[in-house]
């Protein structure tokens, strides 16, 4: 269904797209230029530059610049192979709040590297999903927000330097982003939902490990159903 459908973001089913391209190659074949893989997709250029960043987050292809280049078919290590198991989760049906119990383990590791390893560009790119975040919230657009709530946090995972925590990180995001129903929330929510992740990077930012694992505890409160009051 259409509106089925749209729930995955159009980066993430871009990604899709081109993780199956990549699965079906060997290892250091040309896939096709950009443009070319651009319009199989379907997709813009900002939504593809995103879906490339994903696969290549998950070790599954390679961009080579220049003539002759484009994206090229890698050679997964066994570490990489592993976090792409966690999408296979999503064809056997596992519920959200499974996903959702191993991405509260995992974030507390992710936000120490983080806290060690984020750049200022690193921090502009968070910052920027911020942005998109608080208009998103303001106007009441759930999957707007959604999409780049969870960009911010795959973009979170992406800096850890740590291989295997990195692959887990945004392959699990990616799950749990795709199997995101439309929940019914007032703009008051989507508010409140954006000031704990501006407070999350600002707590990334300013080096604050307390602060920052402060916030994760109110983050899952927020989120656990237990907790949650209906908007």
């Amino acid at each position: 269904m259409n509106d089925e459908r749209s729930q995955l973001s159009r980066a993430a089913a871009a990604a899709a797209v081109l993780a199956e391209i990549a699965a079906a190659a060997p290892a250091g074949s040309r896939l096709g230029s950009k443009d070319d893989l651009r319009v199989r997709c379907g997709v813009s250029v900002g939504t593809f530059n995103e879906a490339v960043r994903l696969v290549q987050a998950r070790g599954l292809v390679a961009m080579r610049p220049g003539p002759g280049g484009g994206l090229f078919a890698t050679q997964q290590s066994p570490i990489v192979r592993l976090g792409n198991s966690v999408l296979d989760l999503d064809g056997r049906r596992t519920a959200e709040g499974e996903a959702d119990r191993i991405a509260d383990a995992l974030e507390p590791l992710l936000i120490d590297d983080a806290l060690w390893h984020a750049s200022p560009a690193d921090l502009a790119e968070m910052r920027s999903c911020l942005d998109d975040m608080a208009a998103a919230a303001a106007s009441g657009e759930w999957r707007i927000y959604t999409q780049a709530h969870w960009r911010l946090h795959r973009y979170i995972a992406s800096v850890s330097p740590n291989e295997m925590l990195r692959s887990l990180g945004t392959n699990l995001f990616d799950l749990i982003e795709s199997a995101t129903i439309r929940h019914t929330v007032g703009r008051l929510d989507l508010v409140e939902r954006y000031e704990l992740h501006r407070a999350l990077v600002d707590a990334i930012d300013a080096r604050d490990r307390d602060a920052a694992l402060a916030v994760l505890t109110m983050h899952a409160a927020r989120s656990d159903p237990r907790t949650a009051t209906q908007a």
